[in-house]
């Protein structure tokens, strides 16, 4: 097994403690005594396995050990580390925690396209979906926004209607607005796929079922 490889499989090792951390620190917030070493450790295993990703990365193109293995591995331990890290800290009690609706709309968001990529395959025959500029950008904002609410840097900044609108609402707002126009633009690009190949016309029946 590559070096590479092996420091994929530890990123996804980490990434159980991180969430085992997160909750435990979320019990003693709620009995009222925060173990604030709880937090900071989570903290480090989140900053740990993120950095990491550039890690192998750069050892798999550096040494040559890109592998199969590690084409599978890499987008499950990113994929698993943001995921967890979105869930946990929705329903971990902390002083702070991401709004439902969050979550809901990440998750959905992979959703739709695992179920699109599945969708083309299955018309086109083959497909490879190319991380877009928008996906990125949602990708990293989601990244900010773990680490803000992490750090629990909060304060009251204004008061729209009933609203109190605080400080880290802010970075989850942006990392919304992000993941939902980057799942619009590759529900848009699947479509066009679709249709420049000629599926999206009408078909004889009897071409639909060869």
């Amino acid at each position: 097994m590559t070096t590479a490889n092996k420091i994929t499989i530890t990123r996804i090792l980490m990434i159980p403690v991180f969430v085992t951390m997160a909750l435990y620190y979320g019990r003693s917030v709620s009995h009222g005594v925060p173990q604030e070493w709880m937090r900071w450790t989570a903290i480090a295993l989140f900053i740990t396995a993120a950095a990491s990703d550039g890690i192998d990365g750069y050892i798999a193109r550096k040494f040559n050990q890109m592998s199969k293995l590690g084409v599978i591995l890499d987008p499950i331990a990113d994929k698993g580390l943001l995921l967890a890290g979105i869930i946990t800290l929705s329903v971990s009690n902390w002083h702070y925690e991401f709004p439902l609706w969050f979550p809901a709309l990440v998750i959905s968001r992979d959703v739709v396209i695992l179920a699109g990529t599945i969708a083309l395959h299955f018309i086109l025959g083959s497909v490879k979906v190319q991380p877009s500029w928008l996906g990125k950008t949602a990708t990293v904002t989601q990244m900010v926004a773990i680490g803000f609410v992490m750090l629990q840097w909060n304060t009251h900044l204004a008061t729209i209607g009933d609203w109190k609108v605080m400080f880290l609402d802010i970075p989850v707002i942006v990392a919304g607005v992000f993941t939902l126009v980057s799942g619009l633009g590759y529900v848009r690009r699947g479509i066009g796929l679709v249709h420049s190949a000629g599926h999206g016309d009408p078909q004889p029946p009897s071409q639909l079922l060869r």
